[in-house]
């Protein structure tokens, strides 16, 4: 019998799905960008926060990056400190697909489903 380490929560990660990996390489095939990039953003018309995703062309003078299996993911230094310890999924049910952040810092998610909160 072996033993193995169990796997810890490390709250200054990042990280994506398989799932995510495979939507995201699919995404980026064939296109001049360097990568993805996940922003959190104040609300408009919600309270809270929102999530923001853009292809990069060029990479920020304070950019946190993360690489997976060749995607590489961007993140602003201010938006990091909401995202960390976040996973992302990509997951597909019936005729619906869409991410999913799985994000530890949220405290609430607004009824719309667009915006959140965190804990200050």
């Amino acid at each position: 019998m072996s033993s193995s380490s169990p796997v810890s929560f490390d709250p200054n990660s990042f990280s994506l799905t398989d799932t995510a990996v495979d939507h995201f390489s699919s995404s980026l095939a064939n296109k001049d960008y360097l990568g993805v990039r996940f922003s959190v953003l104040e609300a408009t018309g919600c309270s809270g926060y929102t999530y923001e995703l853009d292809y990069v062309n060029e990479k920020g003078p304070e950019d946190v990056i993360f690489t997976f299996e060749g995607v590489s993911v961007y993140i602003d230094k201010d938006s990091f400190k909401f995202l960390k310890g976040t996973k992302i999924d990509f997951s597909v049910d019936g005729a619906n697909e869409g991410l999913k952040f799985l994000n530890p810092n949220v405290s609430a998610v607004c009824g719309c489903g667009e915006s959140f909160e965190v804990d200050t």
